[in-house]
């Protein structure tokens, strides 16, 4: 092939492979979570509530555990209990490795959850569960800071339900916000994702 046209047909191959090959290395890699991935977010500043045993407690009482808290109420129907029940499972299927995880409920009914009605409800489902509750006022601002929504239903006398936000969110070792949970996932699911944040992904 003359060598005039061995120049031209070298930087055509080029043009074309190029582009193919940076294609290739840039193929997006399988995400590290299945929970919907929320690092980055501030959520938690503000954890100041009294758990069942009349400790106070902030996030930073769990530094280097994963911490797992969910909102709910022990005269919820179904949804809380469901969730409790999840995490229960997790537990077990984590073996060993459930001594570097502290789950915590918090209550959104204050006015109800009294810390000896925790103590009874939220150990049912693991020993090491802790039920947090505070006043009205400082629920009511953790709830907004999360984002959670929860309003109460039905006859306000005392025989009301309390419609609320049911996922479940996750926080690292280093008690950052890392993960968001949807509600009745599946146990497996978590259990992979607080394995690979107790990895240090």
């Amino acid at each position: 092939m003359p060598s005039s046209l061995c120049a031209p047909l070298r930087t055509l191959l080029l043009a074309v492979i190029a582009p193919l090959l940076l294609l290739a290395g840039c193929t997006p890699a399988e995400p590290v979570f299945k929970s919907t991935d929320i690092t980055g977010t501030s959520y938690g500043k503000t954890l100041r509530l009294t758990d069942h045993n009349g400790r106070e407690r902030t996030l930073a009482d769990f530094k280097g555990k994963v911490v797992t808290i969910f909102f709910g109420y022990t005269q919820c129907p179904d949804v809380c209990p469901t969730a409790l029940s999840g995490m229960s499972t997790v537990m077990q299927e984590l073996g060993p490795d459930a001594e570097r995880v502290q789950v915590l409920f918090v209550t959104v009914d204050p006015e109800r959850d009294t810390p000896e009605l925790l103590a009874q409800y939220v150990p049912v489902f693991d020993a090491r569960f802790l039920g947090l509750y505070g006043t009205p006022e400082k629920i009511a601002e953790l709830a907004k800071e999360f984002r959670v929504f929860y309003r109460k239903s039905g006859d306000l006398a005392g025989h009301y339900t309390i419609d609320h936000t049911a996922g479940t969110y996750v926080f690292g070792p280093d008690g950052r916000p890392r993960l968001y949970v949807r509600h009745a996932e599946d146990p497996q699911v978590v259990v992979a994702d607080i394995k690979a944040l107790l990895a240090g992904k």
